[in-house]
């Protein structure tokens, strides 16, 4: 347990963080799983769209620290050759 002031605010922080940080995730894993929903369809437009727009969401959380970069750009890559394949 915290006891000191600056280990109590450091737990409050935490928590705050954690919350932002969850629905972060959260957010990034609902469109990855557009991207996939649109590659099990087999639309090949729908599949690109969705991966366009699941991009930038990706790197803002690669820069707000939730993602670590190679996870990121592994990710896009594997989603983006399995986006060219269709068709």
């Amino acid at each position: 347990m915290a006891n000191s002031p600056q280990s109590k605010k450091r737990a409050r922080q935490n928590e705050r963080r954690f919350a932002v940080n969850k629905a972060r995730r959260s957010r990034i894993r609902t469109f990855l799983r557009n991207v996939e929903e649109a590659i099990a369809s087999g639309d090949k437009d729908a599949a690109s769209t969705a991966l366009r727009a699941a991009q930038p969401e990706l790197m803002r959380g690669v820069t707000k620290g939730v993602f670590h970069k190679n996870t990121v750009a592994r990710k896009m890559s594997r989603l983006s050759s399995r986006v060219k394949a269709i068709g």
